[in-house]
């Protein structure tokens, strides 16, 4: 069953009434809003639009089921921007849908992901109560950070119907440098002595096998010389692209396009890089963030790749793609989670696994 409420009080509603429940947003990661047996899916375009948006206070607030696309268009007219750098905007992807999966871009690299930009959430909790936690400052010490729990929660803990983002001016002029290094090995030093550089990268991504993607940004004038810097830096001149060709190739890796297989994230550090190139063979992927954020595209059994993510200690979660569960490699679970789970949603309405017959 499907149901599309259109206010908090129909959510509320619905929460109240049926025992197990999967939001879903604009459908863009559909691994993680398919249901299983039993689940009502709650879509949630229906509680859509910006509420609030000062340009010159740099904060936006707007209902769960916004979508990216309409909330950038809205920023861009004012030269500003989502610095967490959101992924699948021209797929539908929504607010909510990406604060609760957690997904940044690229561009995260130079202020940080989702978790460092968002400032207050609203959401209906287990019980089909209205919770409230932050607020619409950058400065909000009191209580527990409910925002910052929201991020990657996956549903688990409560349907989102209201974020808040601090956003940031776009830079006035990017340009990036595309360098072919020998091997892995010379690209991994070249990103290892960038990312404790004071270059700053808008952008720090490694293409396997040995591609680095470097992403600057500032004033048109200062940028001639940033980029002298960081091909002196790098003993390369490496291919320049600017303005239109520039937006093309960072709009072209919006949705993540690494190939037909399952869609899967994973956090790491960049020394997991070498053995994990070594594992993963032909598999398509992209390192981003300095080695820190990696997707890649699975063509075989999830099993495999569990284990592997297993054996290197690390998680992943499947976006896309049909599977039985979207978390795979190590279960970052702890005793904490549990028992804000229990508090939020004691009955398990919001449970990620089937429920019992």
């Amino acid at each position: 069953m499907t149901l599309m409420p259109s206010s908090l009080a129909e959510v509320q509603e619905v929460v109240r009434t049926y025992p197990h429940i999967r939001p879903r947003g604009g459908g863009s990661k559909p691994a993680l809003c398919a249901p299983l047996e039993g689940q009502t899916v709650l879509e949630m375009a229906g509680l859509s639009g910006v509420l609030e948006y000062d340009p010159g206070e740099y904060v936006l607030v707007a209902r769960a089921g916004t979508k990216l696309a309409e909330v950038e268009a809205l920023l861009a007219e004012h030269g500003q921007y989502l610095p967490f750098d959101p992924p699948f905007v021209e797929q539908g992807a929504t607010l909510g849908g990406t604060v609760a999966a957690g997904l940044s871009g690229p561009m995260r690299q130079r202020y940080g992901g989702v978790r460092d930009f968002i400032l207050g959430v609203q959401f209906v909790d287990g019980e089909g109560r209205l919770v409230r936690g932050g607020g619409k400052v950058v400065k909000n010490a009191a209580g527990f950070d409910l925002p910052k729990l929201m991020v990657g929660s996956l549903g688990r803990l409560g349907i989102l119907t209201e974020v808040a983002f601090k956003v940031f001016p776009f830079p006035k002029a990017t340009a990036t440098l595309l360098v072919n290094f020998s091997g892995l090995e010379e690209a991994l030093k070249a990103l290892y002595r960038l990312a404790g550089s004071p270059i700053e990268l808008y952008a720090l991504d490694l293409e396997p096998p040995a591609t680095l993607a470097l992403r600057l940004g500032g004033l048109p004038e200062a940028l001639p010389a940033r980029l002298e810097r960081l091909q002196s830096f790098l003993g390369q001149t490496g291919e320049l692209l600017r303005e239109a060709a520039e937006a093309r190739y960072w709009r072209h890796l919006n949705p993540l396009p690494l190939g037909e297989g399952r869609l899967v994230k994973v956090a790491l550090t960049a020394r997991h890089i070498p053995d994990l190139e070594k594992a993963l063979g032909s598999t398509p992927r992209r390192y981003l963030s300095a080695g820190n954020l990696l997707y890649l595209s699975w063509n075989d059994e999830p099993d495999r790749l569990d284990a592997l993510l297993k054996a290197q200690g690390l998680s992943g979660l499947v976006l896309k793609g049909t599977v039985a569960r979207s978390q795979l490699g190590i279960n970052l679970e702890h005793v904490l989670g549990h028992k804000v789970s229990r508090a939020l949603d004691p009955q398990g309405k919001f449970s990620l696994h089937a429920p019992l017959p």
